[in-house]
């Protein structure tokens, strides 16, 4: 299996880490695909196939940690591009919550 789960949604709660100026902020690191949990159960392929598709945007995934969990918030289509490409791991900007949604640690 390619994550640990396929989730649809976000389960944690609102970080209020929205922007990509918000994620800059957030040192990015290296991280197991087997050990996220998606938070989208769909893709469109037009997007994962799409030259451009890492071009807009951050250049990385956005993790959140939650109870022991990682999400993956945004960046489906690298975690999937990765994954064809046969890499174990994704480079991602890991946001830290603790329970009631406060941030710990942007890192």
């Amino acid at each position: 299996m390619i994550f640990k789960a396929v989730g649809d949604g976000r389960p944690y709660p609102d970080h209020g880490v929205e922007t990509t100026r918000d994620w800059a902020a957030v040192a990015p690191r290296q991280v197991r695909l087997d050990e996220l949990v998606t938070t989208k159960s769909e893709l469109d392929l037009r997007h994962l196939l799409a030259e451009d598709s890492t071009f807009y945007g951050d250049l990385f995934a956005h993790v959140v940690s939650w109870r022991g969990v990682l999400y993956l918030e945004d960046g489906l289509h690298r975690a999937l591009r990765a994954a064809l490409q046969q890499r174990l791991h994704v480079h991602a900007r890991v946001l830290e919550l603790d329970v009631d949604g406060t941030v710990l640690s942007a890192g």
